[in-house]
């Protein structure tokens, strides 16, 4: 009987670590993996101009390089560990705007912090409000 208590357990020890592996850490978010299309795109409450505003604030303060700006059709092509990635902001409505974070090359294989940085980076400053700089 203790014998089974001790093996049943074992059995229960060992699986709870894996429950645990779902938390995002450090590790995670550094090393490259495959990473699926849900996690690369994410809707905004904000309208499509001020996202675009702050994608590329995002992009900026995360010290990626941008290559290439188009405000007109709302993508900016940027890289972010060693890899080129096309950021996309379009409208849903007059209020809500979705951005799409995607690697240009189409392969799915990157560190997941890109992502997760650049949409964490809009969220806390997407309350704040615009200054209008005074001319001197």
């Amino acid at each position: 009987m203790a014998r089974i208590i001790i093996v049943f357990l074992s059995l229960f020890l060992t699986v709870l670590p894996a429950a645990a592996e779902t938390v995002m850490t450090v590790q995670s978010l550094v090393t490259p993996q495959n990473v699926d299309f849900e996690y690369c795109n994410k809707i905004f409450n904000i309208n499509v101009e001020r996202l675009f505003y702050l994608t590329i604030a995002s992009i900026n303060a995360n010290k990626f390089k941008i290559d290439e700006i188009q405000s007109k059709s709302g993508y900016i092509l940027f890289t972010a560990a060693d890899k080129q990635f096309l950021a996309n902001v379009a409208s849903l409505d007059d209020k809500r705007a979705i951005l799409k974070v995607t690697p240009a090359d189409n392969i799915y294989h990157f560190p997941l912090g890109v992502v997760v940085n650049l949409f964490k980076y809009i969220e806390l400053n997407s309350t704040l409000q615009p200054v209008e700089l005074k001319k001197i």
